[in-house]
């Protein structure tokens, strides 16, 4: 099958069709095209103006107009985009198998400055450490094959969201309140219940996973997860719980509210591991990775997540409390709290809770081959518009390696760079030499 040629463009025409729909005026038509192509073919810098002079070298300047006003400035739902690729790309995942899971994680752009939309110092995991940068919230969903993020918001900080005049020059909306990231996320998992995704087990690292609220909200949605969690949550041991409420003692209103005692208390997720007998550690291979099999050493028990439960009248219901610790290691690598069945396999739990590997996969394409973070405008609108855009163009990418056999090439060429006219120098770049002159007029076109 021939993907490099007109077969593949013409998918791709008919694809940017069917967006141009979700992006309201026909005068969009063109520059949305224009946009698309040019985070899917290669380059470095896929900001606006490379974009532009890589997609339409002969009118550099009019066509960087267009996509600037597109991106920064027109007023087009990003959701009714992201609903148009989900129905687009969903339906040849879903060819290769049923949706196993929604993946809720958060990705950082580092920044220089301070005036970008949501920069401030924050935890980023690109850098690994503290630093100026935005994060965006986003949720996935994913097979065994393929994944596709279907929903993608900037997280605003609290230092943001209370000061008015940096949300008017950065367009901030009005009803864009702050929120935390797990809010964020339980907002973007709402909708999707609402848009009938095909669902599957919530996936999240430990800053969502700590959160009781957002694994509360999960469960209030009928959303069975598997989540991170940190070692110092609290948990009851197997077969324990809280004590029940104090005897009545005839006067004032009944005791209702569980209870702990001294000699009677949860411990830390690091210390329940460290207290399991060795027969409940097994080794486990969840995949095959680029050089070998992926295995480890992981057990899983049944507890009761025991946060705040003293303000409760009754225990929490019991969990899988899920744990890795590497032979070798001195101690417990990661741990994660699910809801999946009480007959769920240990193999099975391991390999849904892995599952999340392909999340790092998007966001490593998305960044690296689509220019996810090139964005260089400091607004709203415009940080919103060109991430919808970067992920349909991944999106795009996604349905043909779909045709591509298992024996074919997953770096294949869906389309064409427009053919440079002669002489054509790149606005910037220093002047070609005699020789240099000499070989370029020799390769170009007639």
């Amino acid at each position: 099958m021939d993907l490099t040629g007109s077969a593949s463009e013409s998918r791709f025409a008919e694809y940017v069709e069917r967006l141009s729909a979700a992006v309201g005026h026909a005068d969009r038509k063109a520059p949305l095209r224009a946009y698309c192509t040019g985070l899917i073919l290669p380059g470095e810098r896929k900001s606006i103006e490379p974009m532009a002079a890589r997609v339409e070298p002969a009118r550099v300047q009019a066509a960087h107009q267009s996509l600037h006003h597109l991106v920064a400035k027109a007023e087009w739902s990003d959701e009714r985009v992201l609903a148009v690729v989900r129905a687009e790309v969903l339906p040849t995942i879903e060819r290769q198998g049923p949706i196993r899971a929604w993946i809720v994680d958060d990705t950082g752009f580092p920044k220089k400055g301070k005036h970008s939309v949501g920069v401030t110092r924050q935890y980023c995991g690109q850098l690994g450490k503290q630093d100026n940068c935005q994060i965006a919230v986003s949720l996935s969903v994913a097979n065994d094959d393929a994944s596709l993020p279907i929903a993608y918001r900037l997280y605003l900080p609290e230092s943001w969201a209370i000061d008015a005049e940096r949300r008017a020059k950065s367009g901030v909306p009005e009803d864009v309140p702050f929120r935390t990231k797990p809010e964020i996320a339980l907002e973007q998992i709402r909708a999707a219940v609402a848009a009938g995704v095909p669902s599957g087990i919530v996936l999240a690292d430990a800053g969502y996973g700590i959160d009781t609220a957002f694994r509360s909200g999960l469960t209030a949605m009928g959303l069975s997860y598997i989540v991170g969690i940190q070692s110092s949550i609290s948990l009851w041991p197997p077969g324990k719980g809280p004590l029940s409420p104090k005897e009545w003692s005839g006067r004032g209103r009944p005791p209702s509210l569980v209870r702990r005692h001294p000699e009677h208390k949860p411990l830390s997720a690091k210390a329940l591991a460290q207290t399991l007998p060795a027969s409940a550690w097994h080794a486990v291979t969840w995949r095959q990775g680029t050089n070998t099999s992926l295995r480890s050493r992981f057990a899983a028990v049944r507890v009761r997540p025991a946060h705040r439960d003293y303000w409760r009248s009754a225990p929490r219901p019991e969990e899988w409390f899920l744990v890795e610790w590497p032979q070798g290691e001195n101690e417990p690598t990661k741990y994660w709290l699910s809801t999946l069945p009480e007959d769920t396999a240990l193999a099975d739990l391991v390999e849904s809770a892995k599952l999340r590997w392909r999340i790092e996969r998007d966001y490593q394409e998305l960044k690296q081959e689509i220019g996810l973070g090139h964005y260089e405008g400091r607004g709203w609108r415009g940080f919103h518009h060109h991430a919808t855009l970067a992920i349909a163009a991944y999106g795009f990418l996604v349905s043909e390696r779909s045709l591509i056999p298992p024996s074919g090439p997953r770096s294949a060429v869906f389309l064409k760079a427009p053919r440079l006219p002669k002489g054509y120098r790149p606005r910037g770049a220093p002047a070609p030499t005699r020789t240099a002159r000499r070989q370029l007029n020799r390769h170009s076109p007639n």
